[in-house]
């Protein structure tokens, strides 16, 4: 572990290599799992502001989850998340004509729809922050059904943190992630 600023950044992110490979995991990601995305407090009003935009982009089993939840709920952990369809699938995702899962939310702001994207804590996958009094920790996950996204990382050779520099700059800003380059160069020698 090291520390950048207010932030504790596991050196995973590092050493490990990703790059998601949606034609061997078709988005399971966005359907696996017992919770939703992880969302941070701005996010919830975002969604709920954005509802309307999305809902065109939305299946009916979403919209139907949405409707009766809410745009966002609270987790387990007391921590907000996107709602589920059937305790399964994120509730803002959408199925390709293959089969592939994509995010809904995604497609409308790639339609001009929405100026938002998606949860950070989607755009940073594999990693995962955890925000604390002191400190943000910053870890990379590891998930079975993200091993061919490690294969082709390692194929590739794109450590984590190059694959999610933008979401890296989004949440923490050039200077961090500049930081964190120098770190990493600092690790290769």
């Amino acid at each position: 572990m090291f520390q950048i600023g207010k932030t504790i950044v596991s050196e995973e992110i590092l050493q490990n290599d990703f790059v998601c490979n949606l034609n061997a995991c078709k988005g399971a990601c966005c359907v696996g799992g017992e919770y939703g995305a992880p969302l941070d407090d701005s996010e919830t009003d975002k969604l709920v502001n954005i509802y309307q935009d999305v809902k065109p982009f939305l299946r009916p089993e979403g919209i139907a989850a949405i409707e009766e939840h809410g745009s966002f709920v609270k987790g387990e952990d007391g921590e907000w998340e996107t709602p589920l369809v059937n305790n399964n699938e994120c509730a803002y995702v959408i199925f390709s004509d293959n089969g592939m899962a994509k995010c809904g939310l995604e497609a409308a702001y790639e339609a001009g729809a929405t100026k938002w994207k998606k949860p950070i804590s989607c755009y940073l996958y594999p990693v995962r922050t955890r925000e604390y009094s002191e400190f943000t920790a910053v870890n990379y996950h590891k998930w079975e059904i993200c091993d061919p996204a490690c294969a082709l990382g390692e194929e590739l050779k794109v450590p984590i943190y190059k694959f999610v520099k933008d979401a890296l700059i989004q949440k923490f800003g050039e200077d961090w992630y500049r930081e964190l380059e120098e770190v990493a160069a600092e690790n290769l020698r």
